[in-house]
């Protein structure tokens, strides 16, 4: 069949040689439907960001805007607003007909780390075609708080498909009526849309935003550092916040999302002309992600949201973003929340894991 590998199909192309690495790898690093990435040992300051472009090399292109070289072994910081390129363990040497997505993986999204992939030839950030060999590499731009990474730190993640298998219109009605993708009524267009959650349960508190001038949170401390000393609450009385130009948050969906075992999703945007700002940063949905058997009962997607030029009022209920569905080739192993480590199952509004519980 046809669709995203599930992590059997990874494991066959670490062993075929289709991907390789620098190190061996390690325990986890194979997910449900996706493949983590690890830091390499050198970052590059580059004085902007930038595609290798058709038919040239990132290394040649590198030599056109590296800064300075930083050695990661004994931990660095990688500097708010400022842009540098990671040269990743792994490498692919894909077949005929796989190509790959790479995306954030969630903590790093919860973090407000803008990390893509690049590649030799790249002509799109995050997209591989098929048949790639050769390196990768992830850009990385902290723009809310810097951040202490080390060799061997996963912040991006990538999925191979074979062919394309995304769940059109009727598809996805249909895959509703038989699971209930989502808690309530389902908003279909070109995916499964979804909405912002404004009107708390229980108290006022309905997101957080990050305080411009916070310290450096370093990537390896888990539970570790107060949610105080990095984020604002965010209260609602009426449904309603306002959002800041340049400010980011983290807030939640209004819909529980299930992701049923045979497929996968990819959080997209709605509709650039829905409002001045973007929730999409770690974007990718495992199988059994919210699925009952796996030990969820639907969990509520975190949004990571930044607004652009002009202060918005952003009202509960509002159509925010979608999902987009797709088959997987085969199902999983182990799924997501199923004898894993998986950080986020069961979710409602929560920070990365690098926070205390508030």
């Amino acid at each position: 069949m046809t669709g995203v590998l599930p992590s059997q199909s990874i494991i066959r192309m670490i062993a075929a040689g289709q991907i390789a690495a620098d190190q061996p790898f390690a325990d986890g690093q194979v997910q449900p439907a996706s493949l983590d990435l690890r830091l390499g040992n050198t970052a590059y300051r580059v004085r902007a960001s930038f595609l290798a472009g058709d038919g040239n090399r990132v290394a040649d292109r590198l030599a056109q805007f590296e800064m300075h070289a930083i050695e990661l072994a004994d931990g660095a910081v990688l500097e708010k607003n400022c842009v540098y390129l990671v040269p990743l363990q792994e490498r692919l040497d894909l077949p005929d007909g796989i190509n790959a997505v790479a995306n954030a993986k969630s903590s790093t999204g919860r973090l407000d780390l803008l990390t893509r992939v690049i590649t030799d030839g790249g002509v799109e950030f995050d997209r591989i075609g098929a048949g790639y060999s050769g390196p990768l590499y992830a850009e990385i731009c902290p723009r809310s708080f810097s951040v202490l990474v080390r060799p061997g730190m996963r912040l991006n993640q990538i999925r191979f498909r074979d062919g394309k298998a995304e769940l059109g219109d009727d598809a996805l009605r249909a895959l509703h009526s038989e699971f209930g993708l989502v808690s309530g009524d389902a908003v279909i267009s070109e995916g499964l849309g979804f909405s912002v959650d404004l009107r708390p349960r229980e108290g006022r508190l309905a997101g957080w935003r990050a305080k411009p001038h916070a310290g450096v949170i370093d990537l390896g401390r888990i539970g570790h550092y107060r949610p105080s000393d990095f984020w604002e609450p965010v209260e609602s009385d009426d449904g309603r916040i306002i959002l800041d130009p340049g400010a980011f948050y983290i807030l939640v969906s209004r819909e529980a999302v299930h992701i049923p075992p045979d497929y996968a999703a990819e959080m997209a945007p709605y509709l650039a002309m829905v409002g001045e700002f973007r929730v999409h940063y770690a974007g990718f949905f495992d199988p059994g992600f919210g699925h009952a058997p796996a030990g969820g009962s639907g969990a509520r997607g975190v949004l990571e949201v930044r607004c652009h030029e002009a202060p918005f009022a952003l009202e509960h209920g509002q159509i925010v973003g979608r999902l987009v569905y797709e088959r997987m080739a085969a199902r999983p192993d182990a799924l997501y929340g199923e004898g894993i480590a998986s950080n986020y199952q069961g979710q409602g509004l929560k920070l990365s894991k690098h926070f205390r519980a508030p």
